[in-house]
């Protein structure tokens, strides 16, 4: 019992790497929220429509949407440590560039480009945690990355808030200079070398190839996903061509990329970029179905409940996001606890008791009016940033203690993928709700929305059933000769 409890902590060495990694990971979630904060100010700045403005969002989303699935892929070929650092500047770069931007054009080009280096550098968040931990601290090390998650966006409100109202809104993109600089003279010095697959001191004899046809559907099948999604929000309808057909091509691309995958093997291909095989396994189908109704709870929360206090209260874009904080208050108390016993009792028990918790502060909101004070829905944001805590890491610790190491990249992708994916259609499905419930502009739309995500935190209740129990002591994946060795053949 002794030797089990000194691998449950953290050494300095792992607290520095764990420290390093969070920092780099942050910067691309603080710009998320930051942009939609600015949106008004952008387009008055360069005398835009707010539709076009918008793609300064969503060429982000698009083009990291389609960096992820290939990170899997540059783990093995490349080694983490150069790509995390690769990732790094060019992040660092892009932020520069878009903070230097002389119209909207040039900004969402350089948008997008930060989106492929953020779509590097937030799923190799996940598998360098991962890695470093193991297994019997997995729950620890992704209550850290969950504190990171959600309470990155509340931040990002409150920072977003801060610069535009005394500020350049250069500084929005600026701002990751500092943060990023330093982010990376921590990784020089703390992330250890790791040798790319088939490199000549691993003793391997040849590389890993790309499977060129697996990124052409699978990382454009996820962006035409989440621009189906981003259209309907935009459009607040889902029957319009702008989101009907790119979400045709999504289920074409990504049936075929499962019919490519699935193919029998053949020496003469490369093995599939995410291997679809993941899915027979009911652990890791629950964990990322439930991560991906996570961030479908937790967007829409940080969606509406701002646009309360602005519409209900009269409050500005500062005072609102620091109205929003009690959320993100309760994830960095809890999010780090609930990790830490997921490591011991479990991923299973742990969900549904924070689900229920949500569901409690969810079905708070159906209650708060427009003349209720802002107490009350503080203390509603609270209780749900509390429950969806015991959620979110208990359930990526038990991701990361099933798969074996070989496979932690193509899970991190997949997990990352889903979330977003969640995130964007909870962000299409509030608006449609506030376009069409009520008018628009009293709390029938709001209800609809608690609503709506208190029938998600049910979900998740059920879905926590699938997860695995108390993990056994002696438990400790071994990683397979080849990628695909643990899966069950097709």
């Amino acid at each position: 019992m002794a030797q089990v409890q000194d691998e449950g902590r953290f050494d300095p060495v792992l607290r520095r790497l764990i420290t390093v990694v969070l920092l780099g990971g942050i910067m691309g979630i603080l710009d998320g929220s930051m942009v939609a904060v600015g949106v008004d100010t952008l387009a008055a700045r360069f005398d835009a429509a707010l539709s076009t403005i918008g793609w300064v969002s969503t060429g982000y989303l698009l083009a990291l949407t389609v960096a992820i699935p290939v990170t899997t892929w540059a783990v093995d070929r490349f080694g983490a440590r150069r790509l995390w650092l690769a990732g790094l500047v060019a992040f660092l770069a892009a932020s520069v560039a878009s903070g230097l931007a002389w119209n909207v054009s040039s900004l969402i080009v350089f948008r997008v480009l930060q989106g492929l280096a953020a779509g590097i550098l937030d799923p190799l968040v996940l598998t360098l945690l991962a890695r470093a931990a193991g297994p019997r601290r997995a729950g620890r090390v992704m209550g850290l990355m969950g504190m990171v998650l959600s309470a990155g966006p509340v931040l990002g409100l409150i920072v977003g808030g801060a610069v535009l109202a005394h500020l350049s809104w250069r500084w929005m993109f600026l701002i990751n200079l500092p943060i990023g600089a330093v982010a990376l003279i921590g990784a020089l010095r703390v992330i250890p070398r790791d040798a790319p697959a088939g490199d000549p001191s691993a003793g391997e004899v040849a590389r890993t190839r790309l499977d060129v046809l697996g990124v052409a559907l699978v990382g454009p099948g996820f962006a035409a996903a989440v621009l189906a999604l981003s259209q309907a929000a935009d459009r607040t309808t889902f029957a319009a061509w702008q989101v009907l057909v790119p979400l045709a091509a999504a289920v074409a691309l990504l049936a075929g990329y499962v019919g490519h995958a699935l193919r029998p093997a053949d020496a003469r291909r490369p093995p599939p970029l995410i291997d679809v095989r993941l899915f027979t396994s009911g652990g890791f189908s629950a964990s990322v179905t439930i991560m991906m109704l996570v961030g479908l709870a937790m967007f829409a929360n940080l969606f509406v409940l701002p646009l309360y206090y602005q519409q209900q209260h009269g409050h500005g874009p500062l005072a609102s996001g620091l109205l929003v904080s009690p959320f993100a208050i309760a994830a960095i108390i809890a999010m780090p606890q609930s990790g830490r016993l997921s490591d011991r009792l479990g991923a299973r028990r742990l969900v549904r008791a924070g689900a229920l918790v949500a569901a409690v502060g969810e079905f708070a909101f159906t209650r708060v009016g427009a003349h209720t004070a802002e107490v009350w829905p503080a203390l509603a944001a609270f209780v749900v940033g509390l429950g969806l805590s015991f959620v979110g890491a208990p359930t990526m610790g038990s991701l990361y203690r099933t798969l074996p190491p070989a496979l932690v990249p193509q899970g991190s992708s997949v997990l990352y993928i889903l979330n977003q994916l969640g995130a964007a259609i909870g962000i299409a499905v509030v608006t449609l709700i506030l376009a069409t419930v009520g008018d628009g502009s009293g709390v029938d739309g709001f209800h609809g929305v608690y609503w709506f995500a208190l029938g998600t935190v049910v979900i998740i209740l059920a879905a926590g059933l699938l997860l695995p129990g108390r993990p056994e002591p002696a438990a400790q994946p071994v990683a397979p000769p080849e990628r695909t060795a643990e899966l069950p053949v097709s």
